[in-house]
């Protein structure tokens, strides 16, 4: 993917560069896309919910290990500039926070579950956009620019919570 679009490489040319033949290839993957979900699947494998990570009750580290992890290796980071892989990439981290972050926010909150989707999408949309955005420019300050973006993102969901006394769950 750093030479061309995931939509252009061939299962050929991946058992060419890999030096196996298309046998030990379908062994293991059914197509291409599989192999893309298996390097997805890689990335988010001991990562948390978005819940736990914005607003974590310990508040000294709400940090994104996904974040940190494409930060960490390049190799991952090649995902955000392809617009097949970044689709897929956004469509799994969804599919993983989706269950925990719309029922801890309507758990919390008056919101619908339209509503707690809707912020969902538009969450995980940004911070993608954003990350993609530093990738791209080489920043320097990750750190600064992800606590500036985590405060903002749990000022916003706080916003929802309501006030009767009870904790995030």
């Amino acid at each position: 993917m750093q030479q061309k679009p995931f939509s252009k490489i061939t299962v050929t040319e991946i058992c060419k560069q890999s030096d196996i033949n298309r046998g030990t290839f379908y062994l293991h993957y059914y197509d291409l896309d599989d192999v893309l979900d298996d390097i997805i699947g890689e990335i988010l494998q001991d990562t948390t919910h978005v819940m736990d990570q914005v607003l974590c009750p310990a508040k000294t580290r709400c940090t994104y290990p996904f974040c940190q992890k494409v930060r960490e290796n390049r190799e991952f980071q090649i995902l955000f500039f392809d617009d097949i892989a970044s689709a897929r990439l956004l469509e799994k981290l969804c599919e993983v926070s989706k269950e925990n972050f719309i029922t801890g926010l309507m758990r919390n909150s008056l919101l619908s579950f339209e509503e707690a989707e809707a912020i969902l999408y538009f969450q995980m949309n940004g911070c993608l956009a954003i990350n993609k955005q530093m990738l791209k420019n080489g920043c320097q300050d990750w750190g600064k620019i992800q606590k500036s973006i985590d405060q903002f993102i749990k000022s916003g969901l706080e916003s929802f919570l309501i006030r009767d006394g009870r904790q995030l769950k």
